[in-house]
């Protein structure tokens, strides 16, 4: 797979992942697999949502989840690959309804709309998935940036500023305002600072002066 980045003018891009990938894709799952997924998923989103990543126990989820402890480490092996894979569920949530779902954040309202929507948006999933993240980031503080959550918005904010400025580098310009969103600055700003994700995101549309 090339590394370039996407260009401005390019069409939008797939959906990827942040967990890497096998032989072309994870294999389809059974209904009742796929159901079982759902709810380890979701009983691990209430622990993390309560208590924070470092109360989540594959006991407590399998307890949590109504689902046998066995099967849930058949499922997701250790806490830290099923903390990866919670992300992994957010992140293409996240995806489908910036690229998919109603405007403004999903396709058809205008570009200068849009953009305020994914980074209200975008403040408010950092803000549900902070801790996780930044986790993440502190065991490797650029792997954010090449992977593939991070090129899919990326693409997405580029193509939106190549519509709000066309004349503009669009891809640095995406770079820049995805800058703030880096989750040990998130971290400082909403626990240490204290700052409301409403008062985050009126500091983001002031910063960035975008609009046509």
């Amino acid at each position: 797979m090339s590394t370039r980045e996407p260009q401005a003018g390019n069409t939008a891009a797939p959906m990827l992942s942040l967990l890497p990938t096998v032989g072309g894709g994870p294999a389809p799952e059974r209904a009742d697999a796929a159901r079982n997924r759902r709810k380890i998923l979701d009983a691990a989103a209430r622990i993390v949502a309560e208590e924070g990543p470092q109360a989540v126990t594959m006991n407590q989820v399998a307890h949590a989840s109504g689902i046998g402890v066995g099967t849930v480490y058949r499922r997701f092996g250790d806490v830290s690959q099923l903390l990866w894979a919670l992300l992994d569920d957010r992140e293409r949530q996240f995806q489908e309804a910036y690229m998919n779902g109603p405007p403004p954040l999903g396709p058809g309202a205008p570009a200068a709309e849009r953009l305020d929507a994914f980074l209200d948006a975008l403040v408010d999933r950092v803000g549900e998935q902070r801790e996780i993240l930044l986790a993440a980031h502190s065991a490797a503080p650029r792997a954010r940036y090449h992977s593939g959550a991070y090129r899919v918005m990326h693409t997405h904010v580029a193509l939106i500023i190549g519509e709000l400025r066309p004349d503009s580098d669009a891809t640095l310009l995406a770079h820049l305002a995805l800058a703030p969103f880096s989750p040990d600055i998130m971290h400082h700003l909403t626990v240490e600072q204290e700052l409301s994700n409403e008062r985050l995101k009126a500091g983001v549309r002031e910063l960035l002066t975008l609009r046509a």
